[in-house]
Formats: structure tokens, C-alpha cells, sequence
């Protein structure tokens, strides 16, 4: 495996080995299919059925209901997808396997008939969930023995992210909202295929990382604890019993019971939970069951742990809650702000304001493709002899993005006027993390670093305000009213603190965890990580079909005083528990 890992980095781009590119640009390709996908889902679904690009017309709960167990499933299918790498396909099969899936998924949705729709969104699911947590396997089996580098690999990785999903977003967007549905989900399905076929070419450039695991006949794992106090083994390592088996499946079924009859209640009638107890619903009964099980499970296996290990586990779980919150009211970008963007705001530019926008976007799209395709071009010359194919695919997909690029951008000067499409303002999250993470990242390694509770709390409040700022522009919306036209500049200016918010919280979070937590427990408790992230995921969905209820009831305004005033209580919260969360975590930063 050395030998491997030696050989990968005598080829190096930007100071990192080649293969850290294919990975970037595998990423990149998937995440500008998931989120050119999934930024259209809240508009096809909730478009009227007569019109110009007519969609299926469900009620905006509907459609909410759908998208929220949609994205929960989607933090909860890698756990299934890492461990049967681990076991079987190894991260780079795995990989190529979850990208087949989700090309698959994206052809199916492209086709716009209610079986395929449904058939592609349930492979998407899968298919995400064997690359998700795979792809950063690799990365991590890369840099085994260069721990010091592995900081810059992420960032690396992390801009690729960012990148795929502002042209993602950006491109099948702007296909979708003007010529047709279909071509923004058939481009998303083109170019996860082209991603696939670069990743799977290039899989001899890795070796043996990442290679299906080798059988062990007999092996003996140590586990080293220097810092906790010695006791027995059995106290150690903490085996689940059968009883914490037992409470796993019966609250993983409750809450899968609870994801899935969600939407079908509400847009088929077919409510499978339909019962009370004492005068709470049965979907409730169920969800709220599965939570106080699971709930049981955690704080009694805590309690089995040394008190060093106990207490960074009870700060992982505050932290948790909190991530909880943060999710709920931040995933209303690809939800209720996309309809605000819609429906609510004026995206109509004439005269020296729509070309000052042409111009603008035009910088928007081009510098960050420049960029990107100078880092190709540098992947080029070190490995065009020794995976050709690969750079071909790679090059067939620039070759792509660019026509693409330039097409839409004369479309856009040929027009006299210019009106915003409504998945545009979704790209301004990837921007600004783009132009904002090097200055966060600087402020974490300064002496100026706050604690893990100030920066939560931080990220809370910043979320809080960007929903403020909404909260303010909505003021002149009447009650109830379905349309209106509010100046853009408050939804860019909520992105914006959204953004904020998140890189003081988002990055942080599993780095905390993979400090706190010992090793032999990392895989366990990144899966209960994904689990908060997927209550708060269906929590965003299942807030944001409030829109209509609570604009009908009260206004708009009221509508986001709810996602300002709980993220900033949840911040000060966060902020006050500074000094019971450092204590908790024993002198971890």
C-alpha cells in the first residue's frame, strides 16, 4: 500500500498527487448533476400544469413533504453505502458503482412520466449513497503516513464541490426554465455518465487504494487508549448488546415508517399510519417513538464509556442538536427560497441594469471555468500518457460545459431585457463560499480561532439574520398573497449571510467529531452525524410546506421571523454552554 501511495505523489498538481484531481473532477461532475438536479425539483413540482413549461402543479407542502424525505434519505443511504465498501466492493468500486446508479436515476427523471420520476429518485438515493462517503475514503487512504497535507487535499476537494454545484445549478437551470424540464434533467444525467467514465478510466492511477478489501484469516485489533483510565476490556470497548440491536432496527423502521409515509399521505391519501393516541396523529406517535428509542439507545451506551469518552460524546451530541437547527432553516435555500425567488421576487431587469447583470454573470461563469480548466490542463501534461482515456472523457466534458457556457451567454446578450432565472440566486451559496472560505480559513488558523460552541453559535446567528433580512423585505407583502415583487437584493444579501453561517459551522462539525471521538468509534458516531443531518434535512421540508398555511394565517414576514428567531436563540444557546462544552471536551480545539 506504501508503494501505492509513493507512486501517487511523484506526479504532482498543485502540490498534490494527479490522482487527488480525478477525484476532484469525479466530484465536481456529481455534485453539477445532484444540484443541477435537485434546485429543480421544487419548481417542476409546483409549476402549473398549463404554461409555457408546464409541471405537475402540487401544492407547495407537497412538494416540500417529497424534497425533505428526499434529502433525509440522501444522509442516511451512505451509512448502508461505507460499510459495504468496507466489506466488499472496496471505496473506488464502490464509487463507480454509485455514479452507474445515479446516471441512471438522472435518465429516468429526464423522461418526466410519474413511474420514471419516482424510479429516479429512489436511484439517486442509492447511488448517492455508495459515493458519498466513498469518494472521501479514498482521499483519506491517499494521504495514510502525509497527515499534513491532508488539510490542503480537502480544501482542494471542497472547492471541486463548490464548482460542480455553481455550474451544476447555473446550467441545468437555466435549460430547465427556459426550453423544458426534460433538458435540465437529461444535462445532470450527461454529464454524472461523463464523471463515471473519467473516475472508472483512471482507477489504474490509484493502485491498490482504495481496491476491494483483502481477506484477513486471523488479525487481532489493539486498541489504544492512553488518555483514558485502564479498565476492562468489556468496559472498553463497549460491544452493542443484544437489546442495543434490538432498539437500532425497531427506531430505524419507526423513522423510515415516518419518512416515507410523509409524502405518500399527503399526495397519494394513502396514509398508513392512520390512527390517534391521545389526540396525537399516528405519524407523530411513530416518529416521536423511534426518536425517544434511539434517544435511549445513545444516553445509555454513553453512560458505559470511561468519563473522558462520556463527556466529548455528551459535547459530539450538543453539537448535534445544534446541527439539527442549523439545517432546518438552511436547506430552505433549495425549498421556500427558491419559491420566494420565484414567486415573490422581481428577477425583470431592463436597460443599464440588465446589462450590468449580463456582465456580471458573464465574470461569474467564465473566471471560475478558466480557473478549472488551467488545473485540466495541468492534469494533462502529467498523466496524458498514462491515462489517455480518462483525459479524453475529461476533455469531451470541458469541451461541453464550455459550448454550453458561451451559448447561454449569447442567448443572454441577444436579449433586449433580461429576467433572472428563479435557480440563478440558488448559485450565489457556492460563490461566496468560493471567494469567502480562504478568508475563514485563515481566520481559524489565526490566534484570533474562536471556540467549537462560539463558532457554532456564530453560524446560528449569521443564519438567523439572513432570514431577517427576508423577514424585513417581505414587510410590504399582503397577507396570504401567492405573488409579488420584492427587489432581489434581499435574497442576495440572506445568501450571503447563509453562506457565512455555514462555513463558520458546516466544515467545522466532523472535524470536531473526528477529534472527540476515539477511533475504534469514528464510523458510528459519522453515522449518527448523518442521522442529525437528516432529521434536520426532513425538519427543512416539512418547516418550509408551511409557507401557504402561515402566509395565508399571517404574511410572508411571519413566515421567516420563524427561521430567524429559532437559529439565533439555538446560537445563544450555543454561545452560553461555551464554557460547559470546552470543559466536556477536555482541552480538545
Amino acid at each position: 500500500m506504501n508503494t501505492d501511495i509513493e507512486n501517487l505523489f511523484k506526479d504532482k498538481v498543485l502540490g498534490h498527487p494527479a490522482g487527488l484531481m480525478i477525484l476532484f473532477f469525479t466530484e465536481m461532475w456529481e455534485r453539477f448533476s445532484f444540484y443541477g438536479m435537485r434546485i429543480l425539483l421544487v419548481l417542476f413540482l409546483t409549476a402549473p400544469l398549463i404554461s409555457d413549461n408546464p409541471g405537475w402543479e402540487w401544492p407547495r407542502e407537497h412538494a416540500l413533504a417529497l424534497i425533505g424525505t428526499y434529502a433525509s434519505l440522501l444522509y442516511l443511504t451512505p451509512i448502508i453505502g461505507g460499510h459495504i465498501a468496507d466489506k466488499y466492493t472496496g471505496y473506488k468500486g464502490a464509487v463507480i458503482i454509485g455514479c452507474f446508479i445515479m446516471t441512471l436515476g438522472h435518465a429516468s427523471m429526464a423522461l418526466e412520466m410519474t413511474w420514471s420520476f419516482y424510479l429516479g429518485l429512489a436511484l439517486l438515493v442509492i447511488g448517492t449513497g455508495f459515493f458519498k462517503p466513498n469518494i472521501t475514503s479514498v482521499i483519506s487512504e491517499m494521504y495514510k503516513g502525509k497527515e499534513s497535507k491532508k488539510d490542503g487535499a480537502y480544501t482542494i476537494f471542497y472547492m471541486g464541490v463548490n464548482a460542480g454545484a455553481f455550474f451544476g445549478m447555473m446550467l441545468c437551470g437555466y435549460l430547465a426554465e427556459n426550453y423544458g424540464w426534460s433538458w435540465g434533467f437529461g444535462l445532470a444525467g450527461i454529464f454524472m455518465f461523463l464523471g463515471m467514465l473519467q473516475f472508472w478510466l483512471a482507477s489504474s492511477l490509484f493502485g491498490k487504494v482504495g481496491a476491494k478489501p483483502q481477506p484477513v484469516a486471523d488479525s487481532t485489533e489493539v486498541v489504544e487508549e492512553s488518555d483514558e483510565s485502564a479498565e476492562g476490556d468489556a468496559e472498553r470497548l463497549n460491544p452493542f448488546t443484544l437489546f442495543d440491536k434490538i432498539l437500532i432496527v425497531v427506531s430505524a423502521l419507526g423513522g423510515l415508517l415516518y419518512l416515507f409515509n410523509d409524502p405518500i399521505s399527503k399526495i397519494s391519501e394513502l396514509n398508513i399510519l392512520n390512527f390517534k393516541l391521545f389526540d396525537l396523529e399516528g405519524s407523530y406517535v411513530i416518529v416521536l417513538t423511534a426518536l425517544i428509542l434511539f434517544l435511549f439507545l445513545i444516553i445509555s451506551r454513553t453512560f458505559r464509556y470511561t468519563r473522558l469518552v462520556r463527556d466529548r460524546i455528551i459535547a459530539v451530541a450538543i453539537f448535534g442538536i445544534f446541527t439539527v437547527f442549523f439545517f432546518s432553516a438552511f436547506e430552505q435555500s433549495l425549498g421556500s427560497m427558491t419559491l420566494y425567488a420565484r414567486d415573490y421576487t422581481n428577477r425583470t431587469l431592463i436597460g443599464s441594469a440588465s446589462m450590468i447583470f449580463k456582465v456580471v454573470d458573464a465574470l461569474l461563469t467564465t473566471v471560475p471555468l478558466i480557473v478549472i480548466t488551467w488545473v485540466l490542463y495541468l492534469l494533462f501534461k502529467k498523466t496524458y500518457s498514462r491515462i489517455p482515456y480518462s483525459n479524453f472523457a475529461l476533455a469531451l466534458a470541458f469541451v461541453g460545459i464550455w459550448a454550453l457556457v458561451i451559448w447561454r451567454l449569447a442567448d443572454k446578450f441577444s436579449q433586449t431585457g433580461n429576467e433572472v432565472e428563479a435557480s440563478w440566486f440558488a448559485i450565489l451559496n457556492s460563490f461566496f463560499i468560493i471567494t469567502l472560505a480562504p478568508l475563514f480559513s485563515r481566520w481559524w488558523e489565526s490566534k484570533y480561532n474562536p471556540s467549537a460552541a462560539m463558532k457554532y453559535g456564530l453560524g446560528l446567528i449569521l443564519l438567523g439574520l439572513g432570514f431577517a433580512i427576508l423577514a424585513f423585505g417581505s414587510m410590504g407583502i399582503p397577507q396570504g398573497a401567492k405573488t409579488a415583487s420584492v427587489s432581489m437584493i434581499f435574497l442576495i444579501l440572506a445568501y450571503l449571510l447563509h453562506t457565512m453561517g455555514e462555513l463558520c459551522l458546516s466544515p467545522v462539525g466532523l472535524s470536531y467529531l473526528s477529534k472527540l471521538v476515539p477511533a475504534r468509534m469514528i464510523g458510528f458516531m459519522f453515522g449518527i452525524w448523518y442521522l442529525a443531518i437528516a432529521i434536520g434535512q426532513k425538519l427543512a421540508g416539512s418547516l418550509g410546506g408551511l409557507i401557504d398555511k402561515v402566509t395565508e394565517e399571517y404574511s410572508l414576514t411571519v413566515f421567516f421571523l420563524i427561521f430567524t428567531l429559532a437559529p439565533i436563540g439555538a446560537g445563544l444557546v450555543s454561545i452560553l454552554l461555551n464554557p460547559l462544552l470546552k470543559k466536556l471536551m477536555h482541552g480538545v480545539r
